[in-house]
Order: structure tokens, then sequence, then C-alpha cells
């Protein structure tokens, strides 16, 4: 059993970062809901706590609180800003709301010696950190002492070396604070006692054995979409239990440039995984006729996609299982932490059970990985750096990348521009460094000049992010002699394009996709 970090969350928009940060330094983590009971806390058996930050305010009553029990278990805890603020009022110490907020960067002096700065920061130190707070600690409950200050926080790093709590106003999790990875780092290690040795290797041995205690001796299927999340599924799935596992790829019609005959290649040819391929792109092109309502081709995609899958089952006869591709995210943006009403976050994604006359269960192996896990996994399992590197292609495919109607031919022209940029970034040497690119065909003509004649044609988008996990992004910087150039490309080579932007809308921290 893998050392366990539970971080319990009250709120928070960066929660999941605090996850990214714990297993990067080789820990196993876990996140779950602030009102998880002590009970199940026992039963897990986690080495260290981690209270994330929120939100709400301890100063009004109805804020969100953990079981006091959790506080008596004599395990590790460390409280990130309104994680903070929640252990000193339930252990008796006082917040109060702060006449003087801090947002952003802020100076973190030290003032004295503490575990959570070991081999990172010593006292008399200026270290600049991420404050996002209102409220304020004022007053330490007993056994508590004072680590670090800011201007306007009294007690922004607090400890309690007996009962090994800690407790930090700043979010440690996000790159602006200096060294914040390696002061989670020193929480686990240090304080918890977590070994660090949660690997890949190790994910992979274990993965399989679930699937096959999980499978037995029944039959399963897994849905290809040539995607790294189906695609991981799949190969691991078969290096499990082999000839049970039956693919089916659903072309929609809705796929880049040539993707279709590389899934057929990679998984039929090479891993000599049993394959259906079903060319479903003409009823698809039907059912969204004249659909423009960026949901309604969402609900549409997929009404249709389990309606043809489902036929496709029915050939293969006797299947117990139904494999997906489900990340982490996808389970813990999809369900609500903190008591209020869940938020339909990603209505494409596979968390929403099974329609109940498939008669099936979820193999779901993948539940517990971050995306840039799963493709860590991929290189583990030995699938082709080009799959496993890909860019981030969801479910609907083109279908979000086409404001307005969808046609057969303006799906040609989306293609071909989107094969054109994605060209020329690879040439550049860039695809590795961005998250994810892709052009978009807007559902609007200009009048232009092409050679002696006037032209009448669409506007083509073209959108480049960089992350490291999905979860925050920026724009990629492009010179403006790579935006030329591409945009050269496309417009001599693509009919029916005649102009071509660049879309620098950066994505807000807390989100997962781009569409």
């Amino acid at each position: 059993m893998d050392d366990l970090v539970l971080i319990l969350d009250f709120g928070s928009q960066v929660t999941q970062l605090i996850a990214r940060r714990v297993r990067e330094s080789g820990v196993y983590c876990e996140i779950h809901p602030f009102n998880i009971s002590e009970n199940l806390i026992k039963k897990l058996q986690p080495k260290g706590i981690i209270f994330s930050g929120g939100p709400a305010s301890v100063t009004v009553t109805a804020g969100p609180k953990a079981d006091e029990g959790i506080l008596r278990l004599g395990v590790p805890i460390l409280g990130i800003c309104y994680g903070q603020q929640t252990i000193c009022e339930q252990l008796g110490g006082k917040v109060e709301s702060s006449e003087h907020k801090e947002f952003g960067r802020a100076e973190l002096r030290i003032t004295d010696d503490c575990v959570l700065f070991s081999g990172l920061w010593k006292i008399g130190e200026t270290q600049q950190v991420w404050m996002s707070h209102g409220d304020s600690v004022v007053e330490l409950p007993d056994g508590f002492r004072s680590v670090a200050v800011s201007d306007h926080a009294p007690h922004a790093v607090i400890a309690d070396d007996v009962r090994k709590f800690y407790a930090v106003q700043f979010h440690p999790e996000v790159m602006h604070t200096v060294g914040g990875k390696d002061l989670l780092r020193n929480f686990t290690h240090r304080v918890a006692g977590c070994a660090g040795d949660w690997t890949m290797s190790a994910f992979r041995s274990r993965a399989i054995n679930k699937i096959r205690e999980q499978v037995g001796d029944g039959k399963v299927i897994c849905g290809l979409s040539g995607g790294v999340d189906s695609s991981v599924t799949a190969v691991l799935i078969h290096e499990a239990i082999g000839a049970q596992l039956h693919c089916v790829f659903v072309d929609t019609g809705l796929l880049r440039l040539g993707e279709a005959e590389e899934v057929v290649r990679v998984f039929r040819d090479n891993y000599n995984i049993p394959l259906l391929h079903h060319d479903a792109s003409e009823l698809f092109l039907k059912k969204l006729d004249k659909v423009t309502d960026p949901e309604a081709k969402r609900k549409i995609i997929g009404a249709t996609f389990i309606d043809v899958f489902e036929e496709e089952a029915q050939k293969i006869g006797g299947a117990n299982f139904l494999a997906q591709g489900t990340l982490y995210p996808d389970v813990i943006e999809s369900v609500s932490f903190t008591g209020g009403p869940s938020v339909t976050i990603k209505s494409h994604h596979n968390v929403g059970g099974l329609p109940e006359r498939m008669n099936m269960s979820l193999v779901e192996p993948l539940r517990e990985l971050f995306k840039d896990e799963v493709r860590e996994l991929g290189k583990e399992l030995g699938l082709p750096d080009q799959l496993v590197g890909r860019h981030p292609f969801p479910g609907p495919g083109l279908a979000i990348r086409m404001p307005g109607e969808i046609t057969k031919d303006r799906l040609e022209i989306l293609r071909k521009a989107d094969e054109i940029y994605i060209d020329e970034i690879q040439k550049a040497g860039l695809y590795d460094d961005i998250w994810q690119a892709f052009a978009v065909l807007l559902p609007v003509k200009t009048v232009g000049v092409m050679g002696d004649a006037r032209s009448y044609d669409y506007v083509c988008a073209l959108r480049a992010v960089t992350s490291t996990d999905g979860m925050t992004a920026d724009t990629y910087p492009f010179e403006h002699q790579f935006i030329s150039k591409v945009a050269t490309r496309i417009i001599n080579e693509v009919r029916g394009i005649n102009r071509v932007t660049y879309d620098i809308t950066s994505k807000p921290p807390g989100t997962i996709e781009w569409e």
C-alpha cells in the first residue's frame, strides 16, 4: 500500500494544484470533500492531511468546517489559506476580517525556525509568496507559535510541533510562491514521513492487478477515439486481460485529418487488439444539420455516439464491462465538495454513468490520474511518442472548433487549415512546448482580394496555449514571423479561407477544457 496524503477540499479553485505538487514529489494523494467523516479517514489511514483554501469565511457561522474528530486523530495536518483559518478557529484561536486584504504577490518574512522551511528558508530572509485572503488569524490556539509574517498577516505561517499541525496563510501550490513546492515536500516527507516512492511503474502494476480482479474472465468493450486517454486505457487493459478486450472505434466524421486511418493502423496492426471500425460520419452530419448552439451540438454528438457504440457492441456480444478513459479531474470537477449545488463543468465527459439499458459495469483504470500522468503511463506502456504527446482533442472534435453550422465542406476546410498549422508548429520544433494548439473556422466571411480577383471567404482563428496539467494556461508567445508564415500557407493552400487571426485569450485558473 502506497503512502497516502488526503487533501480536504474547502472550495479553492486551485485545490487540484495541491494534489499535483504532492504527486510530483512521489507521494500518492487524493482529494476528498471537507466534510469527510473521521471514521472514513481512519479506514484510509493517511500519513498526512492537507486542508485546502476556499472562498468562505470562518467569521460566518455557516462556513465549512472539518469533522472535529479529525483534529484528534494524531495525523499531521497542513492548513492552507482558509485551511489555516478554520484550523485556528476550531482549536480556539481567533480569526477576524482584515481592513487590509492581501491578494497577489506578497513578501513573507521568516521569524523563527520551522520544519517546513528546512533546506529552504532561514530566519531573517524575505520570500515572495502568493496571498489571497480578506480574513486573518489574530490569536493563535494553544500550542501554536508564529514562524513567519507578512505586512497584513501577523501569523502568515504557524506551527504546533507537538501535534505536527502547521498552517500557512499563502498558497504554496501556485507557481508564484517561490519554493512553495519544496515547502509542501517538507510537509509530506519530513513531517508526515512519506517515503516518496509512488511511481508510474508501481501504478501500472497495481492497475493491472485491479483490472484482472474486477474483470475476472469477463469481456470488456472500450470505445477508442485515438486520443491519449482512450489509447492508454485500451493498451493498459489489453496488457491486463489480452483478448478479453474488444475495442470499438466510431468515426464521427469530426476528427482531424488522417486521424481515423491512424487509429486503425496503430491499434489493429501494431497492437493486434480486436477492433471494430464504424464510419458513422454521414449519420453525425445528418443529426447536426443546421444545429448552431454549442451545447446542443455536444448533446447530439454524445447521444448519437452512444447509439452507434451500443449497436457495434451488440455485434461483439456478451460484454460485461465498458472501459472509459475517465481522469481524476473529470471526477473531482464534476461534483460539489463544498455543500452547494454541483455545477456542470464538462457536459461531454465520462462521469455521468451509463444508460441502464447497456447493463454493463464501468472499468476506469485512469480515474486516479491527471493528464500529464496519463502521458507518463503511456510512455511506460511503450505507446508511440506521437500518440502520447498529442495535444488534447475532446470528444465533440471539430464540431466545437466550428461555431455555426457544421457541413462537410466546412469540415474539410477546417481540417486542412488545422493540419497546416500543426505542421508548421512541428517543423519549428514547438509542438512539445505547447499544451494545445488548433484552428477554428469562424462563422463569418470577409471580402478580400486574392491576386486580381475579389474573394468572399471564411475567417480562420488560430489558438495555442501553454500548460503543465491543463488546469491553468496562458497564450503561447509566437513570434510574428511564425504567425505570418502559417497565415500565408493557409490562405494560399486552403480554398475557402481568405483571412487568418491569432487568438490571444488566456485561460482562467480552475478550469479544464478550452473548447
